[in-house]
């Protein structure tokens, strides 16, 4: 049932430059007890979303630094899916009444992928709650170190739910990781709780530094007046990113600045089928407006293309109502832009009040930062020097190796 993702080779030193040798050298310090573990990391999708992402940089410099790092994609029905994705709202506080239908097609497709679980690893990373009942189902084997990474804030769930999860499911686990400590429920009841945030890979074609022309040539394909000011926000197409708030503060803006547009650039990811619904609903909101973009990878609105509008963006939006990191909010700071973005989860550990953006509660909050940055250039400029520094101290990939390296070397 599990499918094996291939990844590219990646060489740590290749980051040095960008990191810094200390980091690099410690990092082989922290592997070199673990050289030749075998470590497998589970997740629902091989694209589309910010954990796939990660995994393909993640896997490779694992196996560089000297582990034996696997990744494999659970497999189910799309019905698995419409239910997981309700599970991970509804991890975040939204309602959900939980039916013996819900139940079964979750721990039916949750025991399929179990029963073809391989046994011969050292550490499993099991990642969010679509595949977090393997453990309960394929039971442990070999003295295996299992290891749930919650990408969402759980600490105020919709408690049938987390009833449902935690005292059969999330226990078992031997450590969970979130990005932030505050995010872990105070009943989950695993010897260790870490937090550490994700990363970017800023070698990666959608980091990479682009030069303004090619990416406003890029933009002017998908109907972008580059002679005009532009508002992006990139994200899913999913109600905690809030797209149809966006559309409603751009049409704030839009009322003292006639000239301004919106790009809204999103993904559609297989295990999140709700998002086909929410692209729908921002085309509908959207109307007549030919001044709003709605683009995703149905348009051919890949990494490049991501990277360009982010860096063609006069304005870089995440207006998040609810939030596990943003890792959006991470590319668009490294490209040097001020970031405007929902005051949830963990967007205020990147966006710094007033130094590398502002942080928002409102529609008409947002307009408001959008106006003051399209209006003064240079503030803008200032705040992009600080946000591209504060992503390269605190949110690049090898950071986050070290992270796992350390959690890895404290369960060994």
């Amino acid at each position: 049932m599990l499918q094996a993702i291939e990844t590219q080779p990646k060489s740590l030193k290749d980051y040095a430059p960008l990191v810094g040798e200390e980091i690099i050298a410690e990092i082989h310090t922290l592997a070199a007890d673990l050289k030749g573990a075998r470590v497998l990391h589970i997740n629902s999708t091989p694209y589309g979303g910010g954990v796939a992402e990660i995994l393909h940089t993640l896997l490779p410099l694992m196996r560089d630094v000297g582990l034996d790092a696997h990744w494999q994609v659970i497999r189910a029905e799309l019905q698995f899916f419409e239910v997981t994705k309700a599970f991970h709202n509804a991890l975040q506080g939204m309602p959900l009444e939980l039916s013996e239908e819900i139940i079964d097609i979750y721990n039916r497709n949750n025991q399929a992928n179990a029963e073809n679980l391989e046994d011969d690893f050292e550490f499993i990373v099991v990642h969010d709650p679509q595949p977090a009942a393997l453990l309960h189902f394929h039971g442990r084997h070999n003295n295996a170190r299992w290891i749930w990474r919650c990408h969402i804030d759980t600490s105020t769930p919709n408690q049938q739910v987390w009833n449902f999860l935690r005292p059969t499911y999330l226990d078992l686990y031997d450590a969970a990781v979130f990005t932030l400590e505050r995010f872990a429920h105070p009943d989950l009841r695993v010897p260790k709780i870490a937090a550490f945030p994700p990363s970017i890979d800023p070698l990666s074609p959608k980091n990479l530094p682009m030069r303004k022309e090619e990416a406003k040539a890029i933009v002017a394909r998908y109907g972008v007046d580059i002679t005009r000011p532009l508002l992006v926000q990139v994200s899913r197409f999913d109600p905690w990113k809030d797209p149809l708030g966006v559309i409603e503060a751009y049409r704030r803006v839009k009322k003292k600045m006639p000239e301004v547009q919106l790009a809204l650039v999103g993904a559609m990811a297989a295990d999140d089928p709700e998002g086909v619904r929410l692209y729908a609903r921002a085309l509908r909101r959207a109307g007549d407006d030919f001044d709003i973009d709605v683009v995703s990878n149905w348009d051919g609105v890949h990494d490049r293309e991501v990277n360009a509008f982010q860096t063609a963006a006069d304005v870089v939006i995440q207006k998040s109502v609810r939030e596990g990191f943003g890792l959006t909010v991470t590319e668009a700071l490294w490209k040097g832009k001020p970031v405007i973005g929902g005051n949830a989860g963990g967007i205020p550990l990147q966006v710094i009040e007033g130094e590398t953006g502002f942080l928002v509660e409102s529609e008409k909050e947002c307009a408001l930062r959008a106006l003051a940055l399209l209006q003064n250039p240079d503030l803008a400029l200032k705040m992009g020097h600080k946000a591209k520094e504060h992503v390269r101290q605190n949110f690049l990939s090898p950071r986050h190796l070290r992270d796992y390296l350390r959690l890895f070397r404290e369960l060994k």
